[in-house]
């Protein structure tokens, strides 16, 4: 691109061009660099896809995260008083617009205001345990399922959050124990543990239920998970999928055989192969008569 900077050294202007890809205005002739710190006016456009066939462009500004209580997906009503096509707006749809926008805040607010506070303490862990921001995603999917779910109700939002952390870290394979989560959380080993072991339990129920199954069926799934979680082959699996794993296994134990493993995968919201996989593992490794 052409400019009109003149080179210091060849006393020339046809000779400078902008290299807008560094951010160097540089003389074609000598090599000087005029300038190397240029302002680009341009539109910003940034792709957030990690993958190399990923060429067009697909959004602008900050990217989506599990982490934050809109997602980044949230947008304001503006309070400018003028229409698309630049015309002042009249006095009664100013008014209107005005409720609009207090009540779109009011609601913003009280979805908000549990989930805010949340991923506030969860920010804290995060500098403070030194975890990365794929641990950190982990963690906001697990306390949004468990809230969407009634897993956490009448338990203090900290310690659902800490356990949703623990299990995030040992499904990831990330090396925190239980006793570091709770000395940096501030709070007792009890209160983690008890809704860590809660989750997988409440899951057996919730999916038991949607299926119709027999409370013989769900009591022995419920003693197949404490057996798995004694022995630690709970670790690194997650919830739903582990509690409809056993959920199939304490089937075939109590004969109920018509029941395949898709409707447990359909029903936990998993795949046939991670019920597969999880119910090989338990046979292997527990006594399930």
């Amino acid at each position: 691109m052409q400019n009109s900077i003149v080179c210091s050294t060849c006393k020339k202007d046809q000779t400078i061009i902008t290299d807008e890809v560094t951010g160097e205005i540089v003389c074609s002739k000598c090599g000087l660099v005029i300038s190397d710190k240029i302002l680009d006016t341009r539109q910003e456009w940034r792709d957030f896809l990690n993958t190399e066939e990923a060429k067009d462009r697909r959004r602008t500004g900050m990217p989506t995260s599990l982490a934050i209580h809109d997602m980044g997906l949230y947008t304001m009503i503006g309070r400018g008083h003028k229409d698309a096509r630049g015309q002042e707006l009249d006095a009664s749809m100013r008014s209107t617009m005005g409720r609009l926008r207090t009540w779109d805040l009011r609601t913003q607010a009280s979805a908000s205001r549990n989930l805010g506070t949340a991923f506030n303490q969860l920010n804290i862990l995060k500098d403070k345990l030194g975890l990365p921001d794929a641990i950190i995603e982990k963690t906001a999917y697990i306390y949004r399922k468990a809230r969407e779910r009634g897993l956490g109700r009448g338990r203090e939002t900290s310690a659902v959050l800490a356990a949703a952390l623990y299990l995030a870290c040992r499904e990831e394979g990330t090396p925190r124990t239980l006793n570091e989560i709770c000395l940096i959380s501030n709070l007792k080993r009890k209160a983690i543990s008890q809704p860590y072991r809660d989750m997988p339990i409440k899951c057996i129920a919730r999916i038991a239920n949607q299926i119709n199954l027999s409370q013989k069926i769900k009591q022995k799934a419920i003693n197949i998970m404490n057996a798995a979680t004694k022995s630690e082959l709970s670790a690194g699996k997650s919830p739903m999928g582990l509690a409809a794993s056993i959920l199939y296994l304490s089937c075939l134990i109590n004969g109920c055989n018509n029941i395949s493993q898709i409707v447990f995968a359909q029903t936990a919201g998993v795949t046939e192969v991670t019920i597969r996989n999880i119910s090989k593992d338990l046979r292997n490794h527990l006594d399930l008569s």
